[in-house]
């Protein structure tokens, strides 16, 4: 087989981006109807569906030896292979999506022997493109190289940083406890042993949270519960940009795209490695998923 051609993948995926785009500013929020996959936290809508039926059709006409792995089209036991595979979440935010709140994406993402090596991402309300290629850097609006500053200042420790992070669908159990004991400390004051970091965001994609790190916008996003659809093109995007994804779990250097919890640094010359170790100390506890 040939290797893969990323640069024609690349603008392919921007080409089919823009046509979910369509589809997803088409929607009539009027008429939006939401279905629970999990809990009242966990949506899916009609829109989802057909926007991941569009993708997984044309680039599967388009490549057909190649793989693909969706959201709405998993199935409990797939597993992300070495094969080169397209991975889709069709509209990143669904929550979003469904109040007509705009942080709302497509995200299409290409691996090779799991590694994310081609991203896009497109938020079609506010017409913000976000795209990499391994070795060739990452751009917005395939002009504007990432960072945003060309010279990004040091990080000067969680006190100094704007972090986001994510509620998440999973509200109970081991996870969520990790998850809420870990923001308060990140919030808390010195005094009482926390980060009291500047502040806290949760954009409500994760997707979006990789391109505002990536941006240089946030300095930080530490996630669980996420997928490979998730993160597999912001993860590219960001890493184009100068940027590190540790593991959400203490002391992993090297997570894989599909190992549901990260841990996003922004670019800067000096302080990536302590940030990321401050935080792991704030951490409480141990995230464990299934899959």
């Amino acid at each position: 087989m040939a290797e893969p051609d990323l640069q024609a993948i690349h603008d392919y995926l921007i080409e089919v981006a823009h046509k979910a785009g369509e589809m997803i500013v088409a929607a009539n929020p009027s008429t939006i109807t939401a279905d629970s996959k999990k809990n009242s936290s966990d949506l899916v809508t009609e829109t989802d569906q057909a926007v991941e039926e569009l993708v997984s059709s044309t680039l599967k006409k388009k490549y057909p030896t190649y793989e693909f792995l969706g959201e709405e089209t998993y199935k409990p036991g797939m597993k992300l292979t070495s094969a080169p595979t397209f991975i889709c979440d069709p509209i990143d935010g669904t929550v979003n999506f469904v109040h007509g709140f705009p942080n709302v994406c497509i995200s299409l993402g290409f691996t090779i022997s799991k590694e994310p090596v081609v991203g896009v991402i497109f938020n079609p309300f506010t017409k913000m493109l976000y795209t990499a290629m391994k070795g060739h850097g990452a751009y917005m609006n395939q002009q504007t190289r990432l960072p945003l500053k060309a010279k990004p200042e040091p990080l000067q420790g969680l006190s100094n940083a704007l972090v986001a992070m994510e509620w998440g669908s999973d509200r109970s159990g081991n996870n969520w406890d990790i998850k809420w004991k870990t923001f308060k400390l990140l919030g808390a004051s010195k005094e009482e042993g926390g980060s009291m970091v500047h502040s806290m965001r949760s954009l409500g994609s994760a997707a979006l949270n990789f391109c505002a790190v990536a941006s240089g916008t946030l300095d930080l996003y530490w996630e669980s519960g996420c997928w490979a659809w998730d993160v597999a093109a912001g993860w590219i995007i960001l890493k184009e940009a100068g940027g590190l994804v540790a593991d959400g779990n203490k002391n992993n250097w090297n997570p894989t795209v599909d190992g549901r919890s990260y841990l996003a640094v922004r670019a800067a010359p000096e302080g990536q490695k302590e940030i990321v170790e401050e935080l792991w100390s704030q951490v409480q506890g141990r995230f464990e998923y299934d899959s």
